[in-house]
């Protein structure tokens, strides 16, 4: 097996879209999700999202009803004041932040409702779940921002 350099992983992402786009569509399922919880512990034995927080930084996630309603609890807002405040719906018709970085991340790069947070942000990166085959354009948009996902795309097309 050989070792991932995650020195300047970004600046080869672009010419490695097209592998993981192929990879992805031709990838043998069970074999591939068998794999991915070892890959994702892998992934995070060697990355520290506290020195990256790109996810946070750069996109929102998802806001889902149970969210909205744990979220307005653990602040004391009202359901309507918490989505006036902090939330706008997206082309989708999913409530995401208003803007970026996101609003409950620290200048530490910690998540100041990290217990409460969206279920999207407990999920993400999906590196340990079939989200990253089956949503194969999710995959690799988050590869190209998020090293943990570039770590587990590289090791599942290494030859």
């Amino acid at each position: 097996m050989a070792q991932i350099n995650l020195d300047n992983w970004q600046k080869n992402i672009k010419e490695k879209q097209k592998q993981y786009k192929s990879f992805l569509q031709r990838a043998n399922k069970n074999n591939v999700l068998k794999q991915l919880p070892q890959l994702h512990q892998e992934a995070f034995s060697k990355i520290d999202c506290l020195t990256c927080a790109a996810c946070c930084k750069n996109y929102s996630p998802r806001f889902k009803t149970p969210d909205i309603k744990r979220i307005s609890k653990h602040l004391k807002l009202k359901e309507s004041v918490f989505i006036e405040t902090y939330l706008q719906l997206d082309s989708d018709g999913d409530y995401v932040v208003k803007s970026l970085p996101c609003p409950f991340l620290g200048n530490d790069n910690y998540c100041t409702i990290y217990e409460q947070r969206p279920s999207d942000c407990q999920r993400f990166p999906y590196t340990d779940e079939d989200v990253l085959l089956k949503r194969p354009q999710i995959t690799l948009k988050n590869a190209t921002f998020c090293p943990a996902v570039y770590y587990v795309m590289e090791k599942l097309t290494e030859h």
